[in-house]
C-alpha cells in the first residue's frame, strides 16, 4: 500500500500549478575505460628465438589476452589470434617493474604507439614508442 501512495504522489507532481508539465531529463556521461592487463611468466618448453618485424601503429584493446615483460624497456602483448606484439617504451622510461599487472587508459578501443602510456600500480608511467611484431624462430 505505501508504494501505491508514493506512485500517486509522484503522478500528482507531473503537473505543478503555475509551472506546467514537469519532465525528467537524461544526461549521459561518457565513461572512462581503464584496462588492467595481467603479466604472465611463460614456461618455456623448448627454446624459442623471437625476431622483431615491423609492427602496427595500434592494437585493439579487446584483442589483448595477457602481457609479458620482455626486457627492461619492453612489454610483449599476447593477442587472441596468438600473435605477439612488443611495445617498446620511450628512452626516458625508467626500468619496468609492474608487480604482476599494469594499467593502460586508451582514448578509444585501441592502444596506439606515441599516444598511450603504460602505468604501474605504484604510479610510474612510460609512453609506448612503437610496436614490433614478434615472429618465432625455432633452432
Amino acid at each position: 500500500m505505501p508504494s501505491f501512495s508514493l506512485l500517486t504522489w509522484l503522478a500528482s507532481l507531473a503537473v505543478l500549478p503555475g509551472l506546467g508539465p514537469v519532465s525528467v531529463s537524461r544526461m549521459i556521461v561518457q565513461q572512462e575505460v581503464i584496462l588492467r592487463v595481467p603479466v604472465v611468466r611463460p614456461r618455456i618448453l623448448r627454446p624459442i628465438r623471437w625476431v622483431e618485424k615491423k609492427g602496427p601503429k595500434c592494437i585493439g584493446s579487446g584483442q589483448i589476452v595477457a602481457a609479458a615483460l620482455a626486457d627492461e624497456r619492453s612489454i610483449d602483448f599476447l593477442l587472441r589470434d596468438r600473435t605477439r606484439i612488443r611495445a617498446k617504451m620511450d628512452d626516458d622510461c625508467p626500468t619496468l617493474d609492474f608487480y604482476g599487472s599494469f594499467y593502460v587508459q586508451p582514448e578509444d578501443d585501441r592502444i596506439c604507439a606515441k599516444r598511450e602510456e603504460i602505468k604501474s600500480r605504484i604510479g610510474g608511467s612510460c609512453r609506448i614508442d612503437k610496436f614490433r611484431k614478434m615472429v618465432p624462430e625455432f633452432p
